[in-house]
């Protein structure tokens, strides 16, 4: 105690000046990566602005929590994975971008959703469809279970037990969150579903807009034509200079617009994949357990300690139809005891043993009547009293009595069915053991009392075999898998290869070349927005887009890991910023080819104008072809494809009949039509069947212009916003 004091006494300033240093150190060494980095770096701390309002981390991370909480419910407690992680977040952000921006409008409208709304959206008869399919364990709670409707007064009732008994009934808050997450949703989508309405509730389409529509779905010809393929001209006759681009792109401004900026990389992949050693790693450890495999009795307990896939041992039996493997053929051959393997198939590398033969129905229909003694472990009749209800039922039906009729008085299963099932030989290691030896052993015609006990219930049943089809030999495999997947050495050399690849290449022309050189595929992933998650080619890649905005054309990234996949080393090859595009390499090879068909297209035209069909046919190597379902209400053509320029001429009404048009640019080449003929068939009268028809399409049609007004706003009014995204707070 005394060594004690005495460091207190002379050293106690310095060890509490010690240890203010280490707090200081550890709160800059948290701000460099952490909630601190903007207050020492200066940086922007929020995730993005929109039109000035800010939206911080914590509010982000509040929303996206949310989104996981109502996928994983909506989906059936389906986990999400990183695709649809990356999706989803991307989503959100488009979401609050376009919830701000209707905040903004409805302020300035004055446009309110009062609390009584709100609360109309949670509790009203006509609530919010999220709501009304709001679920527990995969079911609507707040349906009625004899209307199967929505009952608005069970929501208030889940309330009530969640405040005054939650802790019972939802020990782990899962319920409570979910139920939080639906009504914060709710309650925000209701001003915006408020604002929505106003456009999309002047949807309306005039009977005589309906009338020109159908006129033109009634309207059809036939046609003649020769398509000239774009390749029947060679690329080295079509030069293409950066001035036809820049022009091409300037005629077609509006497709190559950047509504925000994008940016796009070039990239080596490195796939995660299992080396040769791996393979051979497992092939190794199946022949070293062949010998125990082929001597063991107790197949469920050898392959459920053996295989990489849980609980693999089923009992079942499987003929030619339902033996999906690839070596199907093999193993319905071997005899009973023989193993063959190991053989690849579906990530594995698989041993096969045939451990029974017999010849089996594929499906079997049978009718029953079930009376239990147990149900779920718990006693619900003595093995006496239910032995004597089944015989009693047994005599009704010997009797002559209906069997439906029998099953509703006796039977305790579902009596909706009658009594009647289907079972194919894939569900028989589902169904009771007693109750799948009968049906599938016995033959059609027979009937038997039958003893089940299982974990689910005990009793007896009463079976009629009706019909077995499909007999057939079959066998029952035990089947030992051992995954194929990378070793921690095969992973550590591919992170070394990568490694090196971006160590040894750190300029733009030193990565062309080693990828060249190396024969590495090089893939470009482009039009990626500061919003991104996903890149195409790529899939969840937040962290490759977050580097992509924070450097130069031309730098090279370090290695990225992208799941368990693959790791990848990235070139910033173009920046395109807001308005027309520039031309860049990434992007010069897609416009170059689009000048060039425009080149050919006038090449072709020309070469070929004021000949017949069967010229042109003749001279390019090419057959004359007829359709005569080319419709004016649709661009889609038989035999043709998606063709609205042919279909457009082909009613061009100062085109005249059985001559040859000019060359019309089309998909892949340029047609040549003779219009044979065009119908244009009368539609029926007004009133009666006409206006019920026009009444329905219209509400169709009205319907799908609700939609897409929806859609356009959202575009819109997020077009319009101005949004600064901060990628490293994301």
């Amino acid at each position: 105690m005394a060594v004690i004091q005495t460091i207190r006494n002379k050293y106690g300033k310095v060890a509490g000046g010690v240890i203010a240093v280490a707090l200081v150190g550890f709160i800059v060494s948290d701000a460099t990566s952490g909630s601190f980095a903007s207050m020492f770096s200066g940086r922007d701390p929020n995730v993005m602005k929109i039109n000035g309002s800010k939206i911080d981390p914590k509010e982000y991370s509040i929303r996206v929590k949310e989104y996981e909480v109502l996928y994983t419910m909506y989906n059936q407690g389906r986990n999400l994975d990183d695709a649809t992680r990356a999706q989803m977040n991307e989503q959100l952000i488009q979401m609050m971008v376009y919830e701000a921006v209707v905040n903004e409008e409805c302020e300035k409208l004055g446009i309110q959703i009062t609390d009584a709304e709100k609360n109309e959206l949670i509790y009203g008869v006509n609530a919010h469809q999220m709501v009304q399919n709001f679920q527990i364990g995969g079911q609507q709670i707040f349906n009625d279970p004899q209307t199967k409707s929505f009952d608005p007064g069970r929501v208030k009732g889940l309330e009530k037990e969640l405040k005054e008994s939650g802790d019972k009934i939802d020990p782990d808050g899962r319920v409570r969150e979910q139920w939080a997450s639906v009504v914060a949703y709710v309650k925000r989508a209701g001003l915006v579903q408020k604002y929505n309405s106003l456009f999309s509730n002047a949807a309306y389409v005039p009977k005589y807009q309906m009338k020109r529509t159908m006129a033109e779905q009634n309207a059809n010809a036939s046609i003649r034509y020769v398509k000239v393929p774009f390749t029947s001209v060679s690329d080295n006759d079509v030069k293409v200079t950066d001035d036809d681009i820049k022009t091409y792109m300037q005629q077609h401004a509006a497709m190559y617009t950047n509504d925000e900026a994008t940016r796009s990389i070039e990239y080596v992949s490195f796939d995660i994949v299992p080396a040769s050693a791996d393979t051979a790693r497992v092939i190794e450890s199946l022949e070293q357990i062949r010998a125990d495999f082929a001597a063991t009795k107790d197949h469920e307990t050898f392959v459920n300690s053996k295989s990489d896939q849980m609980n693999s041992y089923t009992k079942a039996y499987y003929n030619k139809r339902t033996l999906t493997s690839r070596s199907a053929d093999t193993i319905m051959q071997l005899p009973v005891g023989e193993i063959y393997g190991p053989y690849y198939e579906n990530g594995s590398y698989n041993l096969a043993k045939v451990t029974d033969r017999k010849t089996l129905p594929d499906s079997v229909k049978l009718r029953h009547i079930l009376v239990k003694t147990k149900e779920q472990g718990n006693d619900v009749k003595t093995d006496s009293a239910a032995s004597m209800k089944i015989d009693s039922a047994i005599a009704a039906v010997k009797a002559g009595g209906k069997f439906d009729s029998v099953v509703r008085v006796f039977s305790e299963d579902d009596p909706s069915k009658g009594g009647e099932y289907t079972f194919t030989l894939m569900d028989r290691p589902n169904i009771s053991l007693e109750f799948g030896d009968f049906v599938f052993e016995g033959k059609a015609g027979e009937s038997k009392k039958v003893k089940v006990s299982n974990d689910n219930y005990a009793g007896y049943h009463y079976i009629e075999i009706l019909e077995q089809k499909g007999i057939a030999p079959s066998v029952q495999i035990a089947l030992v898998a051992k995954s194929l997947v990378p070793s921690d050495s095969t992973v550590n050399a591919l992170y070394g290869k990568a490694n090196e690849f971006a160590g040894k290449n750190t300029t733009s022309d030193a990565f062309d070349a080693a990828a060249k050189k190396q024969n590495y595929d090089k893939r470009i992933g482009d039009n990626v927005k500061i919003n991104s998650f996903n890149i195409n080619g790529l899939g969840p890649a937040r962290e490759v887009v977050r580097w992509m905005y924070e450097h130069k054309v031309g730098e090279i990234s370090s290695v990225f890991q992208l799941g368990d996949e693959r790791y990848v080393v990235a070139k910033l090859a173009a920046v395109h910023e807001k308005g027309i595009k520039q031309l860049t390499p990434v992007d010069r090879p897609m416009l170059e080819q689009k000048v060039k068909e425009e080149k050919k297209t006038e090449l072709i035209a020309k070469k070929y104008s004021g000949k017949s069909l069967d010229a042109i046919a003749a001279e390019t190597q090419q057959t004359v072809q007829q359709s005569d379902t080319v419709v004016l209400g649709g661009a889609y053509v038989t035999n043709l494809g998606y063709e609205p320029k042919v279909v457009g001429y082909t009613f061009n009404t100062s085109f005249q009949p059985n001559t040859v048009s000019p060359g019309i640019k089309g998909q892949g080449g340029v047609y040549f039509i003779t219009v044979l003929n065009r119908v244009n068939n009368p539609l029926p009268p007004d009133g009666g069947m006409m206006d019920q028809i026009i009444a329905q399409q219209r509400s169709q049609q009205e319907r799908q212009m609700r939609s897409s007004i929806e859609q356009g706003l959202q575009k819109s009014l997020i077009k319009k916003a101005k949004v600064d995204y901060y990628p490293s707070n994301f």
